[in-house]
């Protein structure tokens, strides 16, 4: 008992401070920058791509298209990034990238920012969450996770979050084994043909008001199963989709950010 005792003193609090504090740092991986002063237009990234999520597009006062980025195909593989020789393009640290609608992820030369969230402090945003947590749902918001036919990569994300490091119940934000307790549905997966139908009966067993928030490239576009025979191209192919969770896989803090924006859906 002395020693465990011991180790809490000596390593402190343990658990992620955000969205108390940012916690972005060169390991995070998020959606490609673009600077266009470098961009010959040769159309490398755009071929470099495995999921077509680059794209060119007009912009003001150019002659030219420009390559763009639709976040919810994006998979953060940086082979975009290692094909293009003039370091016109990186990908940046930024993982809030959830939007309540997929037309905001969608190829555009100035990243669409949500301003409602933009600029806040993350203190604030922390106690934004838990006031709106216990206005719509009492003291607690019930999410059922539903895997449809994902490679596990977003549902590790997603174990993460009921781990002490994130601990995402410090927000009153449970995971429940039934969708007849749940508030919300997270699913991952491209929807197989053989979980569609169990994932539409899931959604109708959830009692309204249900939020459905689709987590990770898959989910979001089908991302690298995008047209393939043996799934759909996407969450909102066959439900309705309250937040957009873009990432391959997205981290626990993205989720964290993108479960804020669907309570603000409601």
């Amino acid at each position: 008992m002395y020693n465990i005792v011991k180790k809490m003193i000596q390593h402190g609090t343990v658990t992620l401070q955000y969205p108390k504090k940012n916690t972005k740092s060169t390991y995070i991986t998020g959606i490609p920058e673009f600077d266009y002063s470098k961009c010959e237009r040769c159309g490398k990234c755009i071929s470099a791509c495995p999921t077509g999520a680059l794209v060119l597009v007009d912009k003001d006062g150019e002659r030219e298209k420009l390559p763009a980025v639709n976040a919810d195909e994006c998979i953060f593989c940086r082979f975009c990034e290692e094909a293009c020789t003039n370091q016109a393009l990186k990908l940046s640290n930024n993982f809030e990238l959830a939007q309540k609608s997929r037309d905001l992820l969608r190829a555009t030369p100035l990243y669409v920012i949500d301003e409602e969230i933009n600029g806040t402090d993350y203190e604030l945003i922390g106690k934004k969450l838990n006031e709106k947590v216990a206005k719509k749902f009492g003291r607690s918001l019930n999410i059922r996770e539903v895997d449809a036919g994902s490679c596990n990569g977003c549902d590790y994300e997603i174990q993460a979050l009921n781990g002490p490091y994130n601990d995402i119940e410090r927000f009153g934000i449970h995971f429940v084994a039934s969708p007849r307790h749940a508030d919300m549905l997270l699913v991952t997966g491209c929807v197989s043909r053989n979980m569609e139908e169990a994932l539409v009966k899931t959604y109708n067993a959830t009692p309204s008001p249900k939020l459905v928030v689709a987590a990770g490239a898959c989910a979001c576009s089908g991302g690298l199963f995008k047209d393939s025979y043996a799934g759909r191209n996407g969450i909102d192919t066959i439900l309705p989709v309250d937040v957009y969770i873009p990432g391959c896989p997205p981290r626990p803090q993205a989720l964290i950010y993108g479960i804020l924006k669907g309570i603000g859906r409601l």
